[in-house]
């Protein structure tokens, strides 16, 4: 089978480390779901900015697409993921790029095929002075199982 896009966000539970203010319905982390150009999720300033995925069906993951601010992305993201019932186990390292401006395609990271129920991501490593991170898009791609 193909790898197909895992719809996070509408069907999973999701959380973040930290909202903008506080303002949900301007920075919220809907927006990284919501595939409009406009919306983003916006860290509030911090060091280790996160999310949280709770798939509602084990899933095979094969690849992460995130779609950064310039200038507000990580050099470093850490995933780590587990199944129901366990504690979270480091997946692997990514270091994505930050060109300092928007990104307007999906960085796209291969990701060892890995069977889990939950995936954290964790922002090691802001290219913002004050550590938050804005993001445009979150895609996971896999297999239901």
């Amino acid at each position: 089978l193909s790898p197909s896009c895992l719809r996070v966000g509408g069907t999973c539970p999701c959380r973040v480390s930290s909202v903008l203010n506080r303002d949900v319905k301007q920075f919220g982390k809907k927006h990284m779901f919501d595939t409009s150009e406009e919306t983003c999720w916006n860290s509030d300033q911090g060091t280790c900015q996160w999310v949280t995925l709770d798939f509602p069906r084990t899933v095979k993951v094969s690849q992460l697409h995130i779609q950064f601010q310039g200038g507000f992305s990580s050099r470093l993201c850490t995933l780590e993921g587990c199944r129901a019932g366990e504690g979270l186990v480091k997946i692997s390292d990514l270091y994505p790029e930050d060109i300092n401006a928007m990104q307007i395609s999906f960085a796209a990271f291969q990701v060892e095929e890995t069977v889990l129920d939950k995936l954290k991501i964790t922002f090691e490593n802001s290219t913002d002075f004050f550590g938050r991170i804005v993001v445009y898009h979150l895609g996971v791609l896999g297999e239901r199982l």
